[in-house]
């Protein structure tokens, strides 16, 4: 059993003994975390997708603290590129959960800042890169919220959109409108 990067977060969230070593128990508890969070492969290595998969369960537990978005006095998407997680938030009163999301790859990164919500379709098809953006609301350029087929943890990242789960996407559809503001910031960790 190899210990991952990861270990010591992952322990700590999973309230196990913080020690940054690999035990059998560590294994099978970050084993059953991974098939419950469909993190492939559920190996009980503490490696990034795992990390990701804690770091999305912590700003879930944040409830309406959960952190980083600015304060505004309308309806605000809220993309944590550190984390890779989104919620939406309305004055600081959350209306959207966080979610797990996956941003851009270092080759297409997702740009950070303030925009807005300009066009929505519920069944686009990017000519671009020849695939299906279901629930896609753009809100810079061709970089869209969007679902996607795709296990969510998987690496190297998007093409600049922001991918959630399918579910997650189709449910966040109804949630905004067109002119609502997108707050991006952070880094993506890894790949």
């Amino acid at each position: 059993m190899s210990t991952g990067p990861y270990q010591k977060d992952v322990e700590r969230h999973l309230g196990l003994v913080v020690d940054g070593k690999q035990s059998a128990a560590d294994c099978a508890a970050i084993q059953t975390f991974q098939r419950e969070h469909d993190v492939v492969p559920a190996q009980g290595y503490a490696g990034l997708y795992t990390y990701r998969a804690v770091m999305w369960r912590q700003a879930l537990a944040e409830g309406d603290a959960v952190r980083g978005c600015p304060d505004t006095s309308g309806v605000v998407v809220c993309i944590d590129m550190n984390r890779q997680v989104l919620w939406v938030e309305d004055a600081g009163t959350i209306l959207f959960r966080p979610v797990p999301a996956r941003t851009g790859s270092p080759d297409y990164p997702t740009r950070s800042g303030w925009f807005e919500i300009y066009k929505r379709e519920k069944e686009f098809w990017s000519t671009l890169y020849d695939g299906p953006m279901p629930f896609a609301q753009f809100f810079d350029g061709g970089q869209a919220l969007h679902a996607s087929y795709r296990n969510i943890w998987e690496d190297p990242g998007s093409h600049g959109c922001v991918n959630l789960r399918y579910d997650d996407g189709k449910t966040l559809w109804d949630v905004l409108r067109l002119g609502d503001a997108v707050y991006v910031w952070g880094r993506r960790t890894g790949g």
